[in-house]
C-alpha cells in the first residue's frame, strides 16, 4: 500500500488528517454547546439546593438534549459553508465537480424500485417518467429498469404485471430493459429484496439507483450521481439530498416546507465532518453493486430481520474500504411524505422499531468510529423522546417541590427557555436564513408567502412533534414487552381523516397534556404559557390531525401558494414524460408530494 493510500480517504478525495481535524472541531463544538446548556441548567436547578425532582429533571435533560446540540452545530456549519465560506460546497463535497462534466457515461446502471402492496399504476407511472427523461439523453442505453415486488396481495401483483406490460407496449425501444420480479416470501423485507437482485445481476450492472415506491429522480440528478461514481470508483454509496415533491395535502405541505429548509443547512454541515463516512437513507442513492454484495450482508438477529438496514449498510460499506458520501445540494431528487399525521406517526414508529435493533449491532467488528457514531445517533434520536416527555411532567411538578419562590432564578430560567427553543429550531432557522441570504424567496412565491409559510410551518411543527413524540415514547416503552408494528404499504394519497381515526392514536397524549396543564393551573398558573409550545400539540392533536388531513385545507393552501415548493411555483411539476394521457386519469387523487 502506497503512502498516499494510507494518508488519503479511499477515493483520494481528502487527507485523513483533514477529516480527523474536522471531526474534532465538530466534537468540540457539540461538547461546548452541550456542556454550556447543562451548566446553565444546573445553575438554575441548584438554586436553593438540589432536590430529587431537580436531579431527575437534569438527568432527563442530559438524555434529551444532545440531538438539539448537534442540530445547532450542523446547521451553523452548513450556513457558513453555503453563504460565507469560499468554495464551501467543494469543502463539504469535493467530488461535486465530477458530476458537472458533460461526458458520456461508460458504466451500466440499474434503476431498482422496491414495492410492496403499493398502487401499481402510481408507482409504475412514476418509473415510466424517469425512464422517459433518461431515454431523452445521450446515455439512454446505459440504464435498465427493475420493479422489485414483495407484494403479498395477488390482485395488486396482477396489476403490477399489467402495468409493466403497458410500459413495454408503450415503449418498445426499451422493452428489453424493463423488468419485473415478484418474490412471494418477503424474506429480509426490502433489504432482502435488494440483496437478491444484487446476487442475480451483479455481473450485469456496475451500480444501482435505489428507489422507493414514492421516489422520483430527474435524469440530470441520476446522471450526476453516475458521473461522480465513474470518476471515483472507490465511492461505494452516493446519497442524494432528497426533498419533498409538491403536494395537495395540507399536512404534507407544512411538513415538507420546514424539512426542505432544515435539511439544506443540516446536511451541508454534517457532510463537512462526516466526509467519507456519510449517511445512507436507503433510497434515491447510487450504490455500487459488487462491494455491496460482498460486504454489506446483514447479520440475522434473534428477533427477526433487520428493519432499518440503510445506516448499517453504510457503515459496512465504509468498513470495506469504500467511501459513503452525500451530495448536500438540491439536485432533482424527490420523495413523497405521508399526507396526514396518523400515517406520519406510524412511519416514525416503524423507524423507531428498526433503529432500536442497532443496540445489538453497534459493536460489530470492523466498523469505523464514525460508523458506530451514526448507529448510536440513530438510536439516540428516539431514546431522547421519553426523556423529553418526562421533562414536561417534572416541569409541571416543579411548583410542588417545596422550593421557596423567592429562591428560584426566574429570569435565568426564562432566558434558558428561549435559548433552548431557538436551538431546537436552529436547522430550520438556518435554512430560512439561507433562503433570504441567497435571495431565493421568489422560488417560494415571494417574500410574503415565504414568511407566512415559515410561520405556519414552525407553529405546525411544534403541534405535530409534541403529539408524535408522546406516541413514539409509549411505543418505545412497549418494545421490550413485545410491542410490534408491521411494515405495510402507505396510503400516499391526500384523504380525509375521521374523528375516530384521528383520536385512536392520540387520545392518551391529549389526556397527558391536559393533566400537565391542570397541575400547573394549581401550582403555578403563570407558567402555563411557557409550557404551551410543548403541550399544545398534545391537547390539540386530534383536531390538528383531522384539520391538516382536510382536502379543503390542502386545496386552499395550493390556491394561496402557501408552503409551496420551488417546483410548484415554477410550474415544473409533474415532469413531462410522454405518458401524460395516463397520468391525467385520476391525477386529482394522485399528485406526488413530499418527504425527507
Amino acid at each position: 500500500m502506497s503512502a498516499a493510500e494510507t494518508t488519503m480517504t479511499p477515493a483520494g478525495l481528502q487527507r485523513l488528517a483533514q477529516t480527523a481535524r474536522r471531526r474534532w472541531i465538530a466534537l468540540v463544538l457539540n461538547l461546548a454547546v452541550y456542556a454550556g446548556l447543562s451548566a446553565w441548567l444546573a445553575s438554575i436547578l441548584s438554586a436553593g439546593g438540589w432536590s430529587g425532582l431537580d436531579m431527575a429533571f437534569f438527568a432527563c435533560f442530559l438524555v434529551a438534549s444532545p440531538w438539539a446540540a448537534l442540530g445547532l452545530v450542523n446547521a451553523a456549519l452548513g450556513l457558513w459553508l453555503m453563504h460565507f465560506a469560499r468554495d464551501g460546497l467543494d469543502e463539504a463535497a469535493p467530488f461535486v465537480a465530477a458530476g458537472e462534466v458533460k461526458a458520456a457515461l461508460a458504466g451500466r446502471y440499474a434503476l431498482i424500485m422496491t414495492v410492496r402492496n403499493e398502487d401499481a399504476a402510481r408507482a409504475v407511472d412514476r418509473f415510466m417518467r424517469m425512464e422517459a427523461e433518461l431515454s431523452a439523453t445521450p446515455d439512454a442505453q446505459r440504464f435498465a429498469y427493475h420493479l422489485l415486488s414483495d407484494t403479498s396481495n395477488h390482485a395488486i401483483a396482477a396489476q403490477e404485471s399489467q402495468q409493466i406490460d403497458r410500459w413495454r407496449a408503450a415503449r418498445p425501444d426499451v422493452a428489453d430493459r424493463v423488468h419485473w420480479r415478484r418474490r412471494t416470501d418477503n424474506a429480509g423485507f426490502k433489504a432482502g429484496n435488494v440483496r437478491e437482485f444484487c446476487a442475480r445481476c451483479v455481473d450485469d450492472y456496475d451500480a444501482m439507483i435505489v428507489l422507493d415506491a414514492d421516489s422520483y429522480m430527474r435524469a440530470d440528478a441520476i446522471r450526476q450521481l453516475a458521473r461522480i461514481s465513474e470518476a471515483f470508483p472507490k465511492i461505494g454509496i452516493l446519497q442524494s439530498l432528497v426533498v419533498g415533491a409538491p403536494s395537495r395535502s395540507g399536512f404534507a405541505r407544512l411538513f415538507q416546507f420546514g424539512m426542505r429548509a432544515g435539511m439544506r443547512s443540516y446536511t451541508m454541515g454534517a457532510s463537512w465532518w462526516t466526509a467519507d463516512c456519510g449517511p445512507f437513507w436507503g433510497h434515491n442513492a447510487l450504490v455500487r453493486i459488487r462491494p455491496f454484495l460482498d460486504h454489506c450482508d446483514l447479520p440475522t438477529l434473534p428477533g427477526g430481520p433487520i428493519l432499518s438496514h440503510d445506516q448499517l449498510e453504510a457503515a459496512l460499506m465504509r468498513a470495506a474500504g469504500y467511501e459513503v458520501r452525500v451530495l448536500p445540494v438540491e439536485a432533482g431528487s424527490y420523495e413523497e411524505n405521508p399526507t396526514e399525521m396518523v400515517e406520519f406517526s406510524n412511519r416514525d414508529l416503524r423507524w423507531c422499531q428498526g433503529n432500536m435493533q442497532y443496540w445489538r449491532l453497534i459493536g460489530l467488528p470492523g466498523i469505523l468510529p464514525v460508523g458506530r457514531f451514526q448507529l448510536f445517533w440513530a438510536i439516540s434520536m428516539f431514546i431522547g423522546l421519553p426523556a423529553s416527555q418526562l421533562l414536561l411532567l417534572l416541569a409541571a411538578l416543579k411548583p410542588f417541590d417545596g422550593e421557596p419562590a423567592a429562591v428560584f432564578p426566574v429570569a435565568s430560567a426564562v432566558a434558558f427557555y428561549f435559548a433552548y427553543l431557538a436551538i431546537g429550531l436552529a436547522p430550520k432557522l438556518a435554512g430560512y436564513a439561507g433562503v433570504l441570504l441567497g435571495r431565493e424567496t421568489a422560488r417560494y412565491g415571494g417574500g410574503i408567502r415565504f414568511a407566512l409559510g415559515a410561520v405556519c410551518e414552525i407553529v405546525a411543527s411544534y403541534l405535530m412533534s409534541a403529539a408524535t413524540a408522546f406516541r413514539t415514547s409509549l411505543f418505545l416503552i412497549g418494545l421490550p414487552f413485545g410491542r410490534d408494528l408491521s411494515w405495510g404499504a402507505q396510503n400516499r394519497d391526500a384523504h380525509e381523516l375521521s374523528w375516530r381515526a384521528a383520536a385512536a392514536p392520540f387520545w392518551p397524549g391529549t389526556i397527558f397534556g391536559l393533566s400537565l396543564i391542570a397541575l400547573l393551573g394549581v401550582g403555578a398558573p403563570g407558567a402555563i404559557v411557557y409550557l404551551l409550545p410543548f403541550v399544545a400539540g398534545l391537547i390539540l392533536a386530534i383536531p390538528f390531525a383531522r384539520l391538516t388531513a382536510s382536502v379543503d385545507l390542502g386545496a386552499a393552501m395550493v390556491a394561496a401558494g402557501l408552503c409551496a415548493t420551488p417546483e410548484e411555483t415554477a410550474g415544473d411539476w409533474p415532469p413531462a414524460s410522454g405518458h401524460d394521457h395516463e397520468e391525467h386519469e385520476g391525477r386529482e387523487n394522485r399528485e406526488m408530494h413530499h418527504a425527507l
